[in-house]
């Protein structure tokens, strides 16, 4: 039998502003633990909450960035249930009256064409707290867990998705448009190993050609591109196997652990009558007026998709790599400032895309942490242009760049890594290894086709490489070798 994969994702972005959701405790990330959780985030008798404008700004600009509806009238519910790092025992947010209604996100897969996600709605609510477990918690002993409550009254908004995406591919690419948008948007940091992004996976599998959808699991709190997608995996093929072995799909909540690749059962699946939500009655309603909604709407910056035209247009780029450069907000500032102090958006691109990529990628940072300024890169680039160094020596600069050596110039002199470009010198190299290879002369002479005569030059680059250590100017090389080649016959 042929199964289709129905994949929805819950993805909680955590607002960047300065303080929480219902109180004016501070939302910074690192602090120890305990030290940012005041007494209305522990709803502490005799405290009232006062919605944060900023946390309703943010989700309006996030509701117009997706073609959505806004609700003009939001309302505050209390999501009821006793989890050790909900200090309430109740969660505030919203339910039947949510500030973003439906909406829609354009996505490009890898074949080059494109998906509409229907976003079901995005609603407002605050964050619990974060629960340790630790070998030897705060000096009490092994096996000790404890509760970390900053995190508690964080605001977020939770955008729900309809059941749209068919495989892993969609549902990544998905969840990386949404942190495109909301990176450029500055709501939100990004910041995915903080806990700025998480994601919930709801699966299921059915007969391919039905339409009734199967029974559903949901994987918890994935905060990486890379886990959602071994865990989409994972969870399909078990889900076959239990169908196909004649067992039934148990609703359920799960997690997913991207280091061991271990995925198991947490709970069996709430449904929403079992959180008793009733409205919040320390909360009014909250209403939007249209001059409010269109004042936000006039102010919102460059979304990724008119990133990326702009790119192709203003910069030459392709459509692939204006779209990986677009994609992310810090990226595309970095591209920008590169190639204004170099001048060259192609190479300023092949670099960016390329070995800085590899090295944020290797040591696990972001393009914000990179040792490597935007330009500095462009002084490294611009030695290259200038024929000063060769690509293949750019890449040993660069290196020394990244361990923060310095900059491309005084690594260069320090190094004694300039290319080497003078005529007379060259061609006495390349005398001495034409000399030595008669064999490989006479059959480059005796070849006709100019395409393998091309070819056959590599036999003498190699050597003259080799003999300048790398530092002879190629295109240099290449003139004088194809002359006195020729010269031979």
């Amino acid at each position: 039998m042929e199964w289709e994969t129905v994949i929805g994702l819950e993805v909680h972005v955590q607002l960047a502003t300065d303080t929480k959701i219902f109180s004016g405790a501070s939302t910074a990330f690192g602090s120890a633990p305990n030290t940012q959780a005041c007494a209305i985030d522990l709803a502490m008798p005799g405290t009232l909450p006062v919605p944060n404008e900023k946390a309703f700004r943010y989700a309006i600009m996030f509701g117009l960035a997706i073609d959505a509806d806004i609700g003009k009238r939001s309302v505050f519910e209390r999501k009821n249930y006793f989890y050790p790092d909900l200090p309430k025992g109740y969660q505030t947010t919203q339910l039947d009256e949510p500030i973003v209604g439906p909406g829609h996100v354009e996505i490009q897969l890898s074949d080059g064409s494109t998906k509409s996600i229907r976003i079901h709605h995005a609603h407002l609510e605050e964050d619990a707290g974060k629960s340790l477990h630790e070998g030897d918690f705060g000096g009490m002993g092994h096996g000790m867990s404890g509760i970390d409550l900053n995190r508690a009254g964080t605001p977020l908004i939770e955008i729900v998705s309809e059941p749209d995406m068919r495989n892993a591919e969609e549902a990544v690419t998905f969840a990386r448009k949404l942190h495109s948008i909301v990176s450029s948007l500055g709501i939100c940091d990004g910041e995915m190993s903080q806990g700025s992004m998480r994601f919930d996976v709801n699966i299921s599998v059915r007969p391919k050609g039905t339409e009734t959808l199967g029974t559903r699991t949901e994987t918890k709190n994935l905060n990486s591109f890379k886990f959602m997608e071994d865990c989409i995996a994972l969870e399909v093929e078990r889900q076959i196997d239990v169908l196909e072995e004649g067992g039934e799909i148990i609703q359920e909540t799960r997690l997913y652990n991207g280091d061991t690749k271990v995925a198991r059962s947490m709970r069996s699946k709430e449904e929403a009558n079992d959180y008793r939500y009733f409205p919040c009655p320390d909360l009014l309603p909250v209403e939007i007026d249209d001059d409010y909604i269109e004042d936000i709407r006039k102010q919102l910056p460059e979304l990724p998709d008119a990133r990326q035209a702009r790119f192709v247009e203003q910069y030459g780029l392709s459509e692939y790599d204006a779209g990986i450069l677009a994609a992310d907000a810090a990226t595309a500032q970095y591209f920008e400032t590169t190639t204004e102090a170099c001048n060259d958006a192609k190479l300023a691109a092949n670099w960016i895309m390329g070995d800085l990529s590899a090295k944020l990628n290797a040591d696990e940072k972001t393009i914000n942490d990179s040792p490597v300024a935007a330009t500095a890169l462009a002084g490294l680039i611009v030695r290259i242009k200038d024929n000063t160094i060769s690509n293949k020596i750019a890449k040993q600069v660069f290196e020394h760049m990244w361990k923060g050596e310095g900059e491309a110039d005084s690594i260069i002199d320090a190094k004694g890594l300039k290319q080497m470009s003078d005529t007379g010198e060259l061609e006495k190299i390349v005398d001495d290894v034409i000399a030595s290879k008669p064999k490989e002369v006479a059959n480059y002479l005796g070849e006709e086709d100019p395409k393998k005569r091309k070819k056959m030059m590599g036999a003498f680059m190699g050597p003259i490489m080799a003999a300048t250590k790398g530092q002879a100017n190629p295109g240099m090389v290449n003139q004088i070798l194809s002359k006195k080649l020729n010269e031979q016959g």
